[in-house]
């Protein structure tokens, strides 16, 4: 699972991706890792891990992980070829999720692309060459699918509906995300299209320091038009994220971030919300070799839960042993919460919460 991130050149996207690709988790000190230039597998943050860490002393602790994906920079007529456009648009489309930088702050030091600050219509720009990509990756669907929907198919017909009424959203100036779709529809045949505007977005409003608490008329003008996306957003500033990023130590944040009144950096803010955001959460395995986080698919079930560890423990799933992140913090130790009957044996229909500590029996 990976996010994009996405925006207009010189709204701070570059700044922000390094700033996440080379700084220190701030909840604990595990390194975050840059596998290459556009690419970084982050570190997720979770204060959870110090916790259990206090308790159980592993030998080593691996925290859960994201992946975020720099995109080279859009301009106007991108889905035209302008630009970077089609490399932008192909590595955007292979993404599962957005995170669209608005550019919400003054500086005459750097040149906005339009020689202007408008994050509305930063916004619908980039809306715009998305939607035509979009567009002209359905209209080439229905031209296909047409000729079989006209032999009487049934399914034929059901897919030049659904594809139908997407191109009349997208007609509309919206995006496939807010469109009133119907799921299985959707899911039979428009998800398999990678649509581009079909992917869930987090807006990150890029703003200068004072704004960081207060917001500004930029961000509001921001939280306005999104109303009605289902989308949410996030407020940071990517200048003061660079000055955390160049602080070796982590009492030197912890001031620095009381200073300017934030109780956590914006980019732990936002590598947490991009988690939120492709619909992940994570359990826990906990022992003396390894504490570790692992990541799943929110309504994940327990055989499901196994199965990221290994294939085999997904195929000869017996049970899970469930014990819940608090109850574990309540009574310390494994042993302790086997003693007060916490421990819950669960079968392949259990849903894996978030946080759950787990342990799984199988037989291959």
């Amino acid at each position: 699972m990976k996010a994009g991130i996405v925006g207009l050149p010189n709204v701070g996207k570059s700044t922000l991706f390094n700033c996440l690709s080379n700084t220190r988790a701030q909840s604990a000190n595990f390194p975050f890792c840059t596998i290459e230039p556009n690419h970084s597998i982050i570190n997720v943050p979770d204060s959870r891990l110090v916790d259990l860490e206090d308790i159980v002393k592993p030998e080593k602790v691996i925290p859960a992980t994201v992946e975020i994906v720099d995109i080279a920079g859009l301009v106007k007529g991108a889905s035209r070829g302008e630009g970077l456009g089609n490399k932008f648009l192909a590595n955007i489309r292979e993404t599962d999720a957005i995170i669209h930088v608005l550019r919400c702050f003054d500086n005459d030091n750097v040149t906005h692309v339009d020689g202007s600050v408008n994050p509305v219509r930063d916004k619908e720009i980039i809306d715009i060459e998305l939607q035509l990509k979009d567009l002209e990756t359905l209209n080439k669907r229905l031209e296909k699918i047409s000729r079989t929907a006209k032999s009487g198919n049934k399914d034929a017909e059901k897919e030049k509906l659904a594809l139908e009424l997407a191109i009349e959203t997208i007609n509309t100036s919206k995006n496939i995300r807010s469109a009133n779709l119907d799921k299985k529809s959707f899911e039979k045949y428009l998800k398999p299209l990678q649509l581009i505007t079909a992917k869930p977005v987090l807006y990150v409003c890029n703003v200068d320091e004072k704004s960081v608490i207060s917001s500004n008329n930029y961000v509001e003008s921001v939280v306005k038009i999104i109303q009605n996306e289902g989308a949410n957003f996030i407020t940071l500033a990517a200048g003061i994220e660079s000055e955390i990023n160049e602080l070796d130590d982590f009492e030197e944040r912890r001031v620095f971030l009381d200073d300017i009144g934030l109780s956590e950096p914006g980019s732990t803010k936002l590598i947490n919300a991009t988690y939120d955001l492709l619909d992940l959460h994570t359990f826990f395995t906990a022992g003396p070799k390894e504490l570790r986080a692992w990541t799943i698919p929110k309504m994940a079930t327990a055989p499901q839960a196994a199965g990221v560890i290994h294939s085999d423990f997904e195929k000869g799933f017996i049970k899970a042993e469930v014990i819940s992140y608090k109850d574990y913090i309540e009574f310390k130790s494994e042993f302790k919460v086997k003693e007060a009957g916490k421990v819950k044996a669960e079968g392949k229909s259990y849903i894996v919460k978030d946080g759950d500590i787990i342990h799984f029996l199988f037989n291959v």
